[in-house]
C-alpha cells in the first residue's frame, strides 16, 4: 500500500563497531493473521540471508517486524503487537509516521506522529 523513505540510523544496543542500519516501514494489506504473517516474515528473513544469532541486537542482514496490526493488541510468547519498543525508538516510529501519521497506537491512544514528535523532542534534550 505504502512504503516509507529509507532512514540511515546508528545502531541501538548490540556489540560495538556495528555499521549504520537502514530503516523503513511499509503498510501492507494481507489475508494472513498476525501470527501467520510473522511466520511469513521470518521465512523472508531466512531467504534474504539472515543467520540466527544468540547475541541480542547483533548485526543482521534483515530484520522484519510487525509494528502495528490494525487496532489489535497481542502479547503472547510468539508475538507482541504493537511492537514493544515502537513508542521508544525514533528509528521505528519516524518511517511509520511518514506513511501513516494518523496510525493509532492501540494502547497509548496516540498517533504515530504524536509519538514521533515526543521522541524527537526528548532526543534534543
Amino acid at each position: 500500500m505504502k512504503v516509507s523513505s529509507l532512514y540511515e540510523t546508528e545502531p541501538v544496543g548490540g556489540p560495538p563497531g556495528q555499521g549504520k542500519y537502514l530503516d523503513g516501514a511499509a503498510e501492507i494489506r494481507t489475508s494472513l493473521g498476525p501470527h501467520d504473517l510473522l511466520k511469513h516474515l521470518k521465512q523472508i528473513e531466512l531467504k534474504a540471508g539472515r543467520t540466527p544469532s544468540d547475541v541480542r541486537w547483533a548485526p543482521r542482514e534483515i530484520d522484519l517486524d510487525i509494528l502495528l496490526y490494525g487496532d489489535m493488541v497481542i502479547d503472547d510468547s510468539e508475538l507482541t503487537v504493537p511492537h514493544l519498543l515502537l513508542h521508544k525508538r525514533l528509528f521505528m516510529i519516524e518511517p511509520l509516521a511518514e506513511i501513516a501519521p494518523g496510525a493509532l497506537h492501540p494502547i497509548l491512544k496516540k498517533t504515530a506522529l504524536e509519538i514521533m514528535k515526543g521522541l524527537a523532542t526528548a532526543e534534543k534534550r
